[in-house]
């Protein structure tokens, strides 16, 4: 991939970003505000350990740019016995050195701090990035479980409504205590799934609440939130994700990081000098000595190496700019289908989740009637949850994929200000 089609993508996304909070779409129903979820995601640890490294690699860009080299200061002092004259002289010397950066090290050092501090801020919007992806299924978790919780409630009250009417026929003669048990089986069955879906949307509410102690969702709904459609085209999107994309913000960075580092290789080529003054005094303070020093490395080939390894690592680093964009165009396009796909779903499993339910209250006025056997009446009522939670899981799924099509493009929570 050519540098100047990096860069166009860098300067497409610094564009968009500039636009990306006044663009921001509101959080579907049932979901964070956009306060709560930014709070949440900014104490999230993840988050947390990128902003604490990319901290650490500000301090340690400013610490190349302020140099490795520093002045050193060294003292001798001795004794000398002359043994024909039987006196003795009291001598000192002290040299102050430094190894001085030329070929235009200190500029490239001081770009090197400049990428590392963006390399750092791409670090932590890429982790707040992934923390919204989690808060958002976490939470998408808990609400279709609590839809479900709620699903199977009605489910037992309408098993329950069975059982009383094959009672009430038991009591007129017109079925035996085997069709009572059947139905109190049947019952008894929808209990224990309610149980299980008790227990499901208590171990969701856990996995939030690990990972974002403080968020709290609400009672569980009777109804989950209706899914979208996408508010641009898809071509649109994918131009955002792909401009809004921390990833490939911090492996442009790592590029851009690696030709510094291989430019610095290249100057280091010619060695810095190390320059310093002296002083000292021999023959009993009768001899006053001052000058200057200097001392250059001879260059070889540990130095040609290096500088081949650097430009290597450039290019692989080039080489992972174009791996993380044809990664994220995949994801993209996956996440776009999953999307489109999933709402489809959605309204075919609800079509038929409501013909599922109109099925089961027309066959139990019909059983109550004595109009249908019970066999029909626990068939329908369990066609009648199997597509009613097909369907509140199609609609999670869709919910899901509403979400992440609005996380990935930075258009909710305020991702877009980062």
């Amino acid at each position: 991939m050519k540098w100047y089609a990096i860069a166009g993508i860098c300067v497409l996304g610094a564009g968009l970003a500039q636009a990306g909070h006044a663009s921001d779409v509101a959080p579907p129903a049932h979901f964070p505000t956009s306060e709560a979820a930014r709070a949440w995601i900014d104490a999230d640890p993840g988050v947390a350990r990128a902003r604490h490294q990319a901290q650490a690699a500000s301090h340690g860009g400013a610490a190349v740019a302020a140099s490795p080299h520093e002045w050193t200061l060294s003292v001798d002092a001795q004794r000398r016995r002359y043994r024909d004259v039987g006196l003795n002289s009291a001598e000192w010397s002290a040299q102050l050195e430094r190894t001085i950066r030329i070929n235009g090290k200190a500029g490239l050092d001081r770009q090197l701090r400049d990428v590392e501090a963006s390399i750092g801020e791409a670090r932590v919007d890429e982790a707040k990035h992934a923390s919204a992806r989690a808060l958002a299924d976490l939470w998408a978790d808990v609400i279709v479980a609590g839809r479900q919780q709620a699903l199977l409630g009605e489910q037992v009250t309408f098993a329950g409504r069975n059982l009383d009417a094959v009672e009430q026929r038991k009591r007129a003669g017109d079925a035996s205590a085997l069709d009572v048990n059947m139905a109190r089986a049947d019952l008894g069955e929808v209990e224990r799934e309610a149980s299980l879906a008790a227990s499901a949307l208590a171990k969701a509410e856990a996995a939030l609440r690990a990972r974002f102690p403080d968020a709290r969702p609400g009672p569980a709904s009777s109804a989950l939130p209706e899914p979208r459609e996408p508010q641009w085209p898809q071509a649109e999107w994918r131009e955002r994700v792909i401009a809004e994309s921390d990833a490939l913000r911090a492996a442009d960075g790592e590029w851009r990081k690696a030709r510094l580092v291989a430019a610095r290789a290249r100057a280091d080529r010619v060695p810095d000098p190390t320059v310093g003054v002296f002083a000292a005094t021999e023959a009993r303070r009768n001899e006053k000595i001052v000058g200057l020093t200097m001392s250059i490395p001879l260059p070889g080939a540990y130095r040609r190496e290096l500088t081949l390894q650097a430009q290597k690592e450039a290019d692989a680093a080039e080489a992972l700019v174009e791996q993380t964009r044809r990664e994220i165009e995949r994801e993209a396009a996956q996440t776009w289908e999953d999307a489109s796909g999933s709402l489809a779903r959605w309204r075919l499993a609800r079509g038929t989740a409501m013909l599922a339910a109109d099925n089961a209250r027309l066959m139990q006025r019909a059983y109550a009637l004595g109009e249908a056997d019970l066999q029909s009446l626990l068939l329908a009522r369990r066609q009648f949850l199997d597509s009613s939670r097909a369907a509140v899981a199609a609609q999670g799924e869709a919910l899901r994929a509403q979400m992440r099509v609005l996380v990935d493009a930075h258009r909710i929570w305020g991702l877009g200000d980062e």
